[in-house]
């Protein structure tokens, strides 16, 4: 009987999605869309360091699919509770974020000694990498904030603008400039979608970008990195030998790619080809049309992102939509920019391709708040419709 339970709930999921609104249905197959064509990516870009340093070619996708199936049972759950019942857990989960982010500063990371930085923490036998949980966490409870920002005592704002510096500047000193630049941005532009007045925005802006400056200034990583994204054939064979090996990838993958699996950068060519530089393995086997395709789909996804936040008739849950597009697509578009060398190289991976689970579950979380946007903007078109018919039942039932 138990079994049987079990099953009718499994198939009642797939289901319940018929009765979505249809932003949220495009939404959630653009997702699992995206993250299909991701493992086959990953696939290809770690097969053959995977079988010479593990022994096993499909050991980086197995243990992704492990990550994936926790990421698909949590998005499922967000994507079916109402956003009022999440935000009572947002806060728990971003000073949760903090504390672990904290941990790392305090010398309990893991990758000090191999990337300069300590961003992992290690749980289980994996590792977990603290800042990418706090993303859906900080755009829930930005969200919550600045919708009610001109509601706020000068205390209150002062308290939250406090812990949302906080954070940032603790992810800045793992060093990982590249995350905490992109939850700086996200957080302000919700506070522009929100009506916050231009001379805060604009000083905390100048805040930001000279928190940027001293980091750079403090890191000679940073300023490597700066350095030679300007010239990074000058240093062909040192600090510049990662992006001239990802541009070799990108040039060879000509108008349609050289096919599936045939990547010659991916083996040992290119350093850590199935992280943050998976895409351009992905413009060498399926070249110009395949990242023309891939760059269709992610505008598309932002369109419709922006969309749903357009048709948002709740302030809170606009705020939402714009902050999870923002940093799903943002992030999408930092991480291509440094594959090409348009910009310099940042660290950031590329949403649901990158090997990585904090990554891949925290992708997944901020889909599945959009996609729980969606819904409620559409079940609320439902259920203003019926109230209007019981309305006019009403009327009739009273009128002479």
């Amino acid at each position: 009987m138990r079994i049987q339970e079990l099953s009718r709930r499994f198939f009642a999921c797939f289901t319940e999605v018929k009765h979505w609104s249809f932003e949220a249905r495009v939404l959630r197959w653009l997702t699992l869309l995206w993250l299909g064509l991701g493992l086959v990516t990953l696939f290809s870009a770690s097969y053959p360091v995977a079988a010479i340093d593990q022994g096993d070619g499909w050991y980086f996708v197995k243990r992704q699919i492990a990550w994936v199936i926790l990421g698909l049972g949590g998005a499922g759950i967000i994507a079916r509770q109402p956003l009022k019942r999440i935000r009572l857990i947002s806060f728990a989960g971003l000073i949760t974020s903090l504390i672990l982010i904290l941990l790392t500063i305090a010398g309990f990371g893991q990758g000090a000694e191999t990337w300069g930085a300590s961003r992992w923490i290690g749980v289980g036998g994996f590792a977990i990498q603290p800042s990418e949980f706090a993303k859906p966490f900080l755009v829930l409870e930005a969200a919550n904030v600045f919708s009610r920002w001109h509601q706020l005592s000068l205390k209150e704002r002062a308290l939250w603008t406090g812990l949302f510096g906080t954070i940032l500047v603790a992810i800045l000193r793992q060093p990982n400039l590249s995350t905490a630049s992109l939850c700086g941005m996200t957080l302000w532009f919700i506070a522009l979608a929100a009506g916050v007045s231009w001379a805060q925005l604009i000083c905390t802006a100048f805040v930001g970008v000279g928190g940027g400056i001293v980091s750079i200034s403090i890191h000679a990583y940073q300023r490597e990195r700066l350095m030679f994204f300007l010239d990074p054939f000058r240093a062909s064979r040192d600090e510049g030998y990662q992006l001239v090996q990802s541009l070799l990838a990108v040039s060879s993958g000509g108008g349609w790619g050289l096919g599936f699996g045939e990547s010659q950068q991916k083996l040992f060519f290119l350093p850590i080809q199935h992280t943050d530089f998976i895409f351009a393995i992905f413009a060498e086997e399926f070249g110009l049309i395949g990242c023309l395709s891939f760059l269709g789909m992610l505008l598309a996804y932002g369109i419709l992102g922006g969309y749903v936040a357009w048709r948002s008739p709740i302030l809170r849950h606009r705020l939402i939509a714009i902050g999870a597009t923002f940093i799903l697509i943002g992030q999408s578009f930092l991480n291509i920019g440094v594959t090409t060398g348009v910009l310099p190289t940042t660290g950031l991976p590329l949403p649901l391709f990158s090997y990585g689970g904090s990554s891949v579950i925290s992708s997944l979380m901020l889909a599945a708040l959009l996609v729980r946007v969606a819904r409620e903007n559409g079940e609320a078109a439902v259920i203003s419709l019926a109230d209007r018919r019981q309305a006019q039942q009403t009327l009739k039932s009273i009128s002479p």
